[in-house]
């Protein structure tokens, strides 16, 4: 497939980098709530559409802390590969997860977009990996710096997206029987005025 092609769930793996509070406090790119809310809505589209996550964090025991608790929820069984070095690519572990997965396209999400995400993005794409970033689940230090990252992420041949855009992208027709109800449920969670539509449509059409 190359950049352009629209992902399946057959396609791809999802990184979630360093998902972690001690990093969410230093996020200031973007609302904290928001970005803790995206990165969950992308941890359920994972769950929904059966896509293989590769978890890491980094410093968990001595400034970072825990994978964020809603994200275990959503990811009870994944186990966190703990890292020491910023960049997942280098770590051998962390690495080997990924290629086990057999998947070419990476979608990357994670704290701080400036390191921690664009590094193995890059790292990555020089390997010949198909990179996308999903841009609303990363935060980073200040909203010029989070910006200047992914200006260049692109540049260096990552795709940019959101998580919505990722789950409408999967679905592609509301009906596909069976990953509508996940998909929708996370829409309602996590889409703001779109989630707040979709009940309202379901309460038109069937009422309470």
């Amino acid at each position: 497939m190359t950049v352009h092609s629209l992902l399946t769930p057959q396609d791809c793996a999802i990184l979630l980098i360093d998902e972690q509070a001690g990093l969410a406090f230093a996020a200031g790119s973007a609302d904290r709530q928001a970005l803790r809310s995206n990165a969950v809505a992308l941890a359920r589209i994972a769950r929904a559409f059966d896509i293989p996550v590769v978890v890491s964090t980094s410093a968990s025991k001595v400034y970072s802390g825990p994978l964020m608790p809603p994200l275990r929820q959503v990811l009870p069984d994944a186990v966190p590969i703990e890292r020491r070095n910023m960049n997942l690519w280098e770590d051998e572990a962390a690495r080997a997860a990924v290629l086990g997965t057999g998947r070419r396209t990476l979608v990357i999400a994670g704290l701080l977009t400036e390191a921690c995400v664009s590094f193995p993005a890059l790292s990555a794409l020089a390997d010949g990996f198909a990179v996308r970033i999903v841009a609303d689940a990363c935060g980073g230090l200040t909203p010029e710096s989070h910006a200047a990252a992914l200006r260049r992420l692109e540049q260096a041949g990552a795709v940019m997206t959101s998580w919505l855009q990722l789950l409408l992208e999967l679905q592609r027709d509301w009906t596909r029987r069976d990953t509508y109800e996940a998909a929708r449920a996370i829409v309602v969670d996590h889409g703001g005025g779109y989630g707040i539509g979709l009940d309202y449509a379901r309460d038109m059409i069937h009422p309470a």
